[in-house]
């Protein structure tokens, strides 16, 4: 049996402050940043098998801060989000906060695009220069999965 790992309620506190340091919220486009309550409770409802490397992420952004993060004063937290920067462990985190954060309805009616999922109608998007994947094209023979 798997063990279920959750976030504690610093951690969840923690998440909030860091999400509203990515996305802030705007007056200007009337969307919420990423620390809003429904966009909060889709990130954790919807973790899963990234819920340890995010927990292992604030777990570090906490011992950065000598602290919770969201007991810091905002520039503080400033400095220990560049030092979280540089470590490297902010991908998974901020993957997390973004594909939530763009899928709730608000953000989507703010950026003009349909209240629906991609499929089946697909969205059209424009012709782009499709030079930029020649690196990748030129690298295919040499990508092979380990057996």
């Amino acid at each position: 049996m798997t063990e279920q790992l959750t976030l504690t309620p610093r951690q969840r506190q923690d998440l909030r402050t860091i999400a509203a340091m990515i996305i802030p919220p705007s007056e200007e486009y009337r969307v919420p940043g990423a620390d809003d309550e429904i966009i909060q409770a889709d990130i954790l409802a919807t973790l899963g098998r990234d819920t340890r490397p995010v927990v292992a992420a604030l777990d570090h952004l906490a011992r950065l801060a000598g602290m919770p993060l969201a007991d810091l004063e905002a520039a503080a937290r400033d400095g220990v989000a560049q030092q979280f920067r540089s470590s490297g462990g902010a991908a998974t985190l901020v993957r997390v906060v973004l594909q939530c954060y763009y899928r709730d309805d608000r953000v989507l009616r703010s950026l003009g695009l349909e209240l629906r999922a991609p499929f089946p109608k697909g969205y059209v998007l424009p012709d782009g220069d499709w030079s930029l994947l020649d690196p990748v094209k030129a690298r295919a023979g040499t990508l092979r999965r380990a057996p």
